[in-house]
């Protein structure tokens, strides 16, 4: 909750609030947050469209509504899916023509060109405009004829591999971008986005900077506007070289694209680069496969063109890191392996010990019952009995000495990998990026390290008191007794009686094992004496007695 209030606080700050790394952090972990939760937003919107898809079944006859809809229809797939975006503008244009509108036609056919030029369709997107008879449009539309033109040509100059065309294009789409702005309000949106767009390209930041304010003092959060206000705005900070204002404005367009359903992912295309060349491989490789998956279901050539080269590198990349992460683990695994196969032969050879010893005391009761007036050798056979009991009671420590120094190595291998791993991050803070790409791991490792060390020191425990759980609860009434889940070996407050079974009474060494603090070491266990039905002074004097 929390966290959820910081994240908020954030969002709802003016443009002029200035950046930190904790509210950059805050926005990622966001991220993280709505990309697992991103069906839930494209099903709002699929509800949404079936609404209108029924509307527009029953409204077959009334051509008047059906464009309506079929307009509506189409802007809530144009950064959804494109390939439904262009069938419904294909349908608006056949109502227009069987109503004969000229004025519809066009405006239409100006929208479908405009989205090709999105998709990467330009030449098909400027033969349509081709199509067009520029003197007879609308003064409303002429607007959005220069725009589309704007649009396609600046988009052909943006991707084009040859410096030259790309030249060509660009003066295509400022011959038309000037021919726009002179046509548009003074105070229309799009022109301040065209001046926003001027001053950026020559190199007036603080203008470029003043305008985008406006628009982002104006703009609501998690809508188109909002998203490309920001995204704007992260092209500013690009260009003055600024990479984590840049990447926290890309954040923020990428949480509004995230929430609207829209599957055109720029700002996340552009956010994963940024972290896969600052090193965070694991981020940028989820980023990256969620935006190449919205990209395939929206069906844009153009961004899956974009997608696939970075996809490739970072998932390269990210299996290097895997496959290194699993020769590591296959190492420890080996070395345990070890540390276990000792342990293991260390209690056969206690336990044959234990057999033989038990031989042994009924060889010296027959012995006593056919010697009980040979009080020299009765003596002798108690001083050999005696002798045998203290070689147990040593080799008893001996199992235990073991046990300790396993779980005291274990523990303290873990710390150094913890210590390895913080060391790693600093040098990721630092900017030590090509070092960090060969050594750098991460906390999920360290983790099951732990997880593993618990179930091997659960299951060689058990070997050595088969029966520790069910004496255990001999210690409690029935509706106290400790109960394991389901694929549960031992809980916390059982691996705490375990411990104390092998002689580690200290609760800092406990909580230093277990990863908790000696407070919450404390409360278990008050709170475990304070459930037997025996005395708190006995209890783990009783433990200790299992066997």
């Amino acid at each position: 909750m929390k966290n959820k209030l910081i994240i908020l606080l954030f969002l709802t700050l003016p443009p002029c609030f200035v950046f930190s790394q904790n509210a950059l952090d805050s926005l990622l972990t966001r991220i993280d947050s709505l990309i697992n939760e991103s069906t839930l937003y494209s099903t709002k919107k699929e509800v949404r469209i079936k609404g209108m898809k029924d509307q527009l079944k029953r409204k077959k006859s009334d051509s008047e509504k059906q464009y309506e809809l079929n307009y509506q229809l189409y802007k809530e797939y144009k950064s959804y899916i494109s390939d439904s975006a262009i069938y419904y503008l294909r349908k608006n244009v056949e109502i227009a023509t069987k109503l004969n509108d000229k004025e519809r036609i066009n405006q239409c056919q100006i929208q479908l060109a405009y989205l090709m030029g999105s998709l990467g369709m330009y030449k098909e997107g400027v033969d349509i405009l081709e199509t067009i008879n520029r003197t007879k449009l609308s003064s409303h539309l002429i607007c959005d004829y220069y725009a589309a033109y704007d649009h396609i040509y600046g988009e052909l100059a943006f991707y084009t591999q040859d410096k030259e065309s790309a030249k060509h294009y660009r003066q295509i789409s400022t011959n038309y971008k000037d021919s726009l702005n002179n046509c548009l309000p003074i105070h229309d949106e799009l022109r301040l986005i065209l001046k926003e767009t001027y001053f950026r390209d020559i190199g007036n930041y603080t203008e470029a900077g003043k305008l985008n304010d406006i628009q982002l003092l104006k703009a609501k959060k998690e809508t188109p506007e909002y998203a490309l206000t920001t995204f704007y705005r992260a092209l500013l900070y690009r260009r003055q070289g600024k990479i984590e204002e840049e990447k926290y404005y890309l954040a923020l367009s990428v949480l509004s694209d995230i929430a609207i359903a829209n599957k055109d992912h720029a700002s996340l295309f552009m956010l994963a680069r940024i972290l896969y060349n600052q090193g965070d491989i694991e981020r940028a490789y989820n980023y990256i496969r969620f935006s190449w998956s919205e990209t395939v279901f929206y069906n844009a050539r153009l961004r899956s063109l974009q997608s696939a080269s970075i996809l490739s590198l970072i998932d390269k990349t990210y299996q290097a890191k895997i496959e290194k992460q699993k020769s590591r683990l296959k190492d420890y695994l080996i070395l345990i392996s070890i540390l276990l196969l000792i342990l293991s032969f260390i209690a056969y050879y206690l336990n044959r010990q234990m057999k033989r010893s038990k031989v042994l005391q009924k060889n010296i009761q027959e012995a006593n019952i056919q010697l009980e007036n040979i009080n020299e050798e009765l003596k002798q056979l108690n001083v050999q009995l005696l002798s045998t009991n203290i070689d147990l009671s040593e080799a008893n420590k001996i199992k235990e000495e073991y046990i300790g120094r396993f779980i005291k190595l274990c523990s303290t291998y873990i710390d150094k990998l913890d210590s390895y791993r913080r060391m790693i991050n600093k040098k990721i803070s630092s900017g030590q990026t090509a070092e960090v790409l060969k050594i750098t791991r991460s906390q999920d490792v360290l983790d099951k390290e732990f997880e593993e060390l618990y179930a091997n020191f659960d299951a060689a425990f058990l070997q050595l008191f088969p029966d520790f759980v069910n004496k255990v609860n001999d210690l409690f009434i029935e509706e106290d007794n400790i109960v394991l889940k389901r694929d549960e070996i031992f809980n916390t407050e059982l691996r705490i009686l375990a411990l104390i079974r092998l002689g580690i009474n200290d609760s800092q060494q406990i909580a230093d094992f277990l990863r908790y603090s000696v407070n919450t070491i404390y409360n278990y266990r008050a709170k475990i004496k304070n459930r037997a039905n025996v005395t708190r002074t006995d209890f783990e004097s009783l433990i200790m007695l299992i066997r």
